[in-house]
């Protein structure tokens, strides 16, 4: 039986397989002079060519088209092409379907440039072009690596629920689930105990308070699903359905948290660099051939995350630094700097672009800015909080110590006018055995946005949900 292989497989070992015999199969991405096949199977960026035979039948020969898929059985041969260094001399073709050239032209398989949001008209599609192929690639070595890494440092993964009955964020706005007509019910009280959980039920923006829970009890976990949030955002970093990572450590302080949040993000950058360079040669390329980034620009910012330490800053000190800049360079930010607000993604970036150009990593905000549960410092005025920030995209992580004390703890729900009889369970965990314990969140797709390079985060995920779309 002749032993059927991949086109990275045969690539990466060529040598070893000069003059076997091997079976492969993919989709055609040109054919050219009648006798030159380009194939692709979606295993790397690499294509393979394979040339026919001067007597395949010629009925065979027309159904060859870009876009087909085929199965090829042949002999494989040193190339005396440069561009490649074998090739498969074909000794039988398959052909499982062929393309209706009129419907290609149609189509973003068509063998031309094509804009990114053209591509993400035909979602369906673009897996099967360069660029769009080389992000998922990446995107599953950052997914496996995460798991690696976490599995290597003894944390138990925890899935934890998508439907919830609170935002633990307790800002924002939630997808509502429900098995009733409340189209029906518009000018009537809606009584929720009748609907399927007989109460009213949201998608999930987190699973922080759960995996909390568990930490107490398992020590290090953490989650990687999917989460949910309903805010009306159309710029180029925000999704409505996304990805997050959310590992809870009991017995960590802040100090450790941030610590952990620098290695796990290193760690995740050198795996990348270490088993994905094809993908990423090819992104830069791209992003050269655009105009968009300057030569190497891609792997020169991912060696920039690994060669220094973040650089650690508290809150009062942005402060300071950004009030400073604005005074000494006549620089006009669009929001005042004024201790106690909210860092918006303007100051985010100027810190970390152009005052420190590095990472950064700022620690210690205001309380009137961050959640109930996140741990008050001794001055009464700040919290234990942290966020990670990262050239051009901003914040990347977003964490804490929390409160492990059930008297403060009840305190902040009540000044929050957080509900603590739906958090009963979470504030009775203070009651067995409390710890201090720290955790934090990665937004997944932005970090393969930062890897990759894409300007739009619609372009690192496989089926984008925006305001206004949920197509495909």
């Amino acid at each position: 039986m002749i032993k059927k292989y991949s086109i990275k497989e045969l690539l990466n070992k060529g040598k070893s397989f000069i003059n076997q015999k091997v079976l492969v199969e993919g989709w055609i991405r040109s054919f050219r002079y009648s006798i030159f096949i380009t194939l692709n199977d979606g295993s790397t960026i690499q294509n393979l060519q394979i040339i026919l035979s001067k007597k395949l039948d010629k009925i065979i020969m027309k159904k060859i088209t870009i876009g087909s898929s085929i199965k090829v059985i042949g002999i494989v041969k040193e190339s005396i092409g440069i561009k490649q260094y074998i090739e498969l001399q074909s000794l039988d073709i398959t052909i499982y379907e062929s393309v209706d050239p009129k419907i290609l032209q149609k189509s973003i398989l068509q063998p031309k440039k094509h804009s990114l949001e053209k591509l993400r008209e035909q979602a369906h599609l673009r897996f099967r072009t360069n660029i769009f192929s080389c992000i998922m690639r990446i995107r599953h070595h950052i997914a496996f690596c995460i798991h690696k890494y976490f599995h290597e440092h003894g944390f138990f993964y925890l899935h934890t629920p998508i439907i919830t009955t609170l935002n633990c964020e307790g800002t924002g706005k939630m997808f509502q689930i429900t098995t009733m007509d409340l189209k029906n019910l518009k000018n009537k009280s809606i009584d929720y105990t009748k609907d399927f959980f007989k109460c009213k039920t949201y998608l999930s923006v987190s699973g922080q308070l759960e995996a909390e829970t568990a930490s107490l009890g398992l020590g290090k976990v953490y989650t990687f699903g999917p989460v949910f949030r309903a805010e009306n955002s159309n710029t180029s970093r925000h999704l409505s359905e996304f990805w997050m990572i959310e590992p809870e450590m009991a017995f960590y302080h802040l100090e450790e948290n941030i610590n952990l949040a620098e290695n796990f993000l290193k760690f995740i950058i050198r795996y990348i660099i270490d088993n994905s360079m094809e993908d990423l040669i090819f992104l830069n390329q791209c992003l050269e051939k655009w105009a968009i980034k300057k030569k190497n620009y891609l792997l020169k910012k991912l060696e920039l995350v690994l060669k220094f330490s973040f650089k650690k800053i508290s809150y009062t000190e942005a402060i300071k630094i950004l009030d400073q800049e604005e005074k000494k360079k006549n620089i006009k930010f669009l929001h005042p700097i004024i201790w106690g607000m909210d860092l918006q993604s303007e100051h985010e970036q100027y810190l970390v672009d152009k005052y420190f150009k590095i990472p950064v990593i700022i620690f210690d905000y205001p309380c009137g800015i961050k959640a109930f549960y996140m741990r008050i410092n001794n001055d009464g005025k700040t919290v234990r909080a942290m966020d990670v920030l990262f050239p051009e995209i901003g914040e990347i992580i977003g964490g804490s110590q929390r409160e492990e004390r059930y008297d403060i703890l009840l305190q902040r729900m009540k000044d929050t006018n957080t509900d603590k009889n739906k958090l009963w369970w979470y504030l009775d965990t203070r009651r067995f055995g409390s710890v201090p314990h720290s955790g934090f969140g990665l937004g997944f797709d932005r970090l393969v946005q930062f890897i990759t390079g894409m300007n739009n985060i619609r372009d690192v995920i496989p089926f984008p949900r925006t305001p206004n779309n949920a197509e495909f």
